[in-house]
């Protein structure tokens, strides 16, 4: 899951982007609200976390911007305003939940599973294609009764052929949904993550393939 976290106090983003990477999660950190709407306008996140209280851009001016262009990726406030009135404003935004500073990291982790849940995300804890099963809590891939563990960009474009079955999958959105849409990460570099994945198949046994469209990406099939 990759998650835009929108927060200009770096020492709580940092904070916050530890324990969410210590959660598996892929996270891009920007400080302000300018930096935070062009990124969000990638349409590649999952989830964002959004502080209102910003420079450049306030969080609200930010998702009164991502819901005028059409994007549903669910949005987190993260603020110091605790009035009713804020909140009021802040959902009628278009925002899903509001969490007020100070608050305990046990609870964000919380809010998170729960808006994924909502969004139709992580309601299962594996996800299949044909002879193979990917478990989403312990990265690992299985066959039968063969298993290999994924680091996590393997586990993560895996699991985006999974959940896209027989689709093909351009090179541009790898990048932009495992490695992040300002990567320089290059062509290269996604054939060799291919490449292991590919091995691995074969490793445990499977019939699955990945397979290369010519000059567009890749797609799955068994």
């Amino acid at each position: 899951m990759r998650i835009l976290l929108v927060e200009d106090e770096k020492n709580l983003s940092q904070a916050i982007e530890y324990i969410l990477k210590k959660n598996k999660y892929i996270v891009d950190a920007v400080f302000n609200g300018e930096d935070g709407l062009d990124y969000a306008l990638s349409n590649i996140y999952d989830l964002i976390i959004l502080d209102i209280m910003m420079p450049k851009l306030d969080g609200i001016q930010v998702l009164k911007s991502i819901r005028q262009e059409k994007i549903s990726t669910p949005v987190l406030f993260l603020t110091a305003k605790s009035t009713l009135e804020d909140k009021v404003i802040g959902l009628d935004t278009g925002a899903d939940d509001y969490l007020t500073k100070p608050f305990e990291i046990d609870e964000l982790l919380a809010r998170i599973r729960a808006m994924l849940r909502r969004k139709g995300e992580l309601l299962e804890d594996n996800i299949t294609f044909k002879d193979i099963k990917l478990n989403n809590s312990n990265y690992t891939l299985y066959c039968d009764k063969n298993s290999v563990q994924l680091p996590l960009k393997e586990f993560n474009i895996m699991k985006i052929f999974i959940n896209n079955p027989q689709n093909v999958i351009t090179k541009e959105y790898l990048i932009e949904k495992v490695w992040g849409f300002d990567s320089d990460t290059d062509y290269n570099n996604v054939e060799v993550y291919i490449s292991f994945l590919r091995k691995k198949l074969l490793t445990i046994g499977s019939k699955v393939e990945i397979k290369t469209a010519r000059g567009v990406g890749y797609y799955m099939e068994g």
